[in-house]
């Protein structure tokens, strides 16, 4: 729904377990086929050697990644599971409810503030997954969870696709007070591409310039310091800006980023190496 002032997307329903921990199943066994027709190309990494080894030897190194917990169970046993496969980075949450937390609504303008914390198997799977090393991604997460997270957990917080709601006041940036306390942990956010999280009018306008994209970066390292600041992208479906329309033109982006006058070591922070930090920071191997 659309008003004179901004808008507001209806919230979307909790996802049926059995529905989601199949098709997650489904997902994951295509990335491991993936890897094993792809002659080397690709590999999926569970440690930070491995990726490292990947980026020296040009190889597309994947990490096993979970948008929103639905497909776990509230006893954590199916965590262990995915975890051996390889699940290395979970977020909470996506956009909707589950049984462990509760995901931001689109809103316009709003605060992230949108109801209750995490529930009591949500605070379960918090001490779960920093005893087991898998990152947390608190992207999608409400404002009050993403606080009980920050009294739970005992790992760098982490936005893996986030921005500054000081600059687009949408549910889904990250205040002021949230951006301090990732700091605090030495922990890192990923800027986001999708243009009605980058702008200041909310628009979803393909021809947003990447000023904007730089802008936010900016603004977090100017709050949090160059070393938790990283590329979060959302390319899997969210609306990028013309001239950051996939993965290929990512070289735009770095061009912006030297012509502002970030020089080779601050490229270098931003694209790859504070990720491996937190990455290292997190798992345990």
């Amino acid at each position: 729904m659309r008003t004179a002032t901004g808008y507001e997307v209806r919230m979307a329903p909790a996802i049926d377990h059995a529905y989601a921990q199949r098709m997650t199943i489904a997902m994951t066994a295509s990335l491991f086929r993936l890897a094993a027709e792809s002659r080397g190309q690709v590999q999926v990494v569970r440690t930070v050697d491995e990726l490292e080894a990947c980026l020296r030897a040009g190889i597309l190194a994947a990490i096993l990644h979970f948008e929103g917990a639905e497909a776990l169970d509230p006893e954590l046993d199916a965590l262990e599971v995915f975890y051996q496969a390889g699940l290395r980075s979970l977020g909470l949450v996506w956009s909707r409810p589950n049984a462990f937390g509760h995901g931001v609504p689109f809103k316009f303008p709003h605060s992230p503030d949108t109801g209750p914390g995490l529930t009591a198997a949500g605070r379960d799977l918090v001490r779960a997954c920093n005893q087991l090393g898998i990152m947390l991604d608190l992207s999608h997460l409400n404002e009050q969870g993403f606080w009980d997270v920050a009294r739970l957990s005992s790992a760098p917080l982490v936005a893996t696709h986030s921005n500054a709601h000081a600059l687009c006041p949408i549910t889904r940036n990250l205040t002021d007070r949230q951006l301090d306390a990732i700091k605090e942990s030495d922990g890192l956010v990923g800027v986001a591409f999708e243009v009605s999280m980058l702008r200041a009018d909310g628009d979803r306008n393909v021809e947003t310039p990447l000023e904007t994209v730089v802008q936010h970066i900016d603004y977090l390292a100017e709050r949090m310091g160059i070393d938790r600041v990283g590329l979060g992208s959302d390319f899997d479906g969210a609306t990028m800006p013309r001239d950051l329309g996939d993965v290929s033109k990512l070289p735009n982006l770095i061009a912006a980023l030297r012509q502002r006058g970030y020089d080779d070591q601050a490229v270098r922070k931003v694209t790859h190496e504070n990720w491996m930090r937190v990455l290292r920071q997190t798992w345990h191997a």
